[in-house]
């Protein structure tokens, strides 16, 4: 039995990012030959615009919302959220890249969801969308009738994805010979940095926040950051947790990960040494906590983001 070609809506809303727009229609011709090639199905790709939506009785097998880097948030885009609930109601799968996902929570598709944004942008969503199981962390979620995907450039994750869903590994791999694009899973954890809020007001806390930012191989328990606020412990504990949103545990953590990625993009420094720097005295202690926060060893992780030649 053949299977039928595939249908897919690519939503051009004011603002979007049209990098996605032509990059995906790009990458499904190119996919389209290479499954021709070999007999396989066909993905048309169609580009629709809120100005001029599809008739209910056009069907697609799927949607995606692309990502924008004008800030906007589609609000007040009323009937193309009630064309995209309607459509998904009809067996349409919904995807979305990066801010894209704001169209399908306004579309009420997000509640109990687990989904996937831009790091940066986690704390809207989760305002935004409080019903929703916000997972940044991954590169892309595949729930079946609903698949998102991290940064503005996992457009190309996205469309890969879908080359492989519908067109299979084959042309999956042969696609990604010819854009040479690498077709392994990531993780957006991989990517996320640590970025302190030092805009909260707490005169206190943002001394110690600068004072660490520069001890980072010193003691950084909370005893010793304590008497260095000349607060109470409990106060200390309260204003820290109100000024940076985290406990002053999970921030040293977040913060020598942060300090060893720059080593390890930057030097030819041992592993071992890297993670003497930024105060860990137990190497596999450093490697374990380095692999739970970016999804990587730390040699994985600087052959891949080293800024120096360090094959050698």
């Amino acid at each position: 039995m053949v299977e039928r070609n595939r249908s897919l809506a690519v939503i051009a809303y004011e603002g979007a990012q049209q990098a996605a727009i032509l990059g995906l229609e790009d990458l499904f011709d190119t996919a389209n030959s290479l499954s021709s090639e070999q007999g396989g199905i066909v993905i048309n790709v169609e580009t629709v615009r809120p100005e001029e939506l599809p008739p209910a009785s056009r069907y697609y097998d799927a949607l995606i919302v692309p990502p924008n880097r004008s800030g906007v948030r589609g609000e007040a885009h009323h009937e193309l959220h009630a064309w995209i609930r309607a459509r998904h109601a009809a067996g349409t799968l919904a995807a979305s890249v990066c801010a894209g996902v704001f169209w399908l929570g306004h579309a009420g598709l997000l509640a109990q969801r687990p989904v996937t944004t831009h790091w940066a942008l986690e704390e809207e969503v989760r305002a935004a969308f409080p019903d929703a199981d916000i997972q940044p962390e991954h590169l892309l979620i595949d729930d079946n009738d609903i698949v998102t995907a991290g940064g503005m450039m996992a457009w190309v994750d996205l469309g890969m994805f879908f080359v492989e869903r519908w067109q299979g590994a084959d042309v999956l791999t042969d696609t990604a010979r010819h854009l040479l694009i690498d077709p392994g899973k990531r993780e957006q954890r991989n990517y996320r940095s640590f970025r302190p809020n030092l805009n909260h007001g707490d005169e206190a806390i943002l001394a110690l926040q600068l004072w660490m930012e520069a001890h980072v191989r010193d003691d950084l328990s909370v005893d010793s950051l304590v008497p260095r606020t000349g607060l109470s412990g409990r106060t200390f504990l309260r204003r820290f947790k109100a000024a940076t949103g985290t406990s002053p545990n999970a921030y040293v953590q977040a913060l020598r990960v942060e300090k060893a990625r720059g080593l390890l993009e930057r030097t030819r420094e041992p592993v071992g040494a890297v993670g003497w720097a930024v105060g860990y005295q137990d190497v596999s202690a450093f490697g374990r906590v380095f692999r739970s926060v970016t999804g990587l060893t730390a040699v994985e992780y600087r052959r891949r983001f080293s800024v120096l030649d360090v094959r050698a």
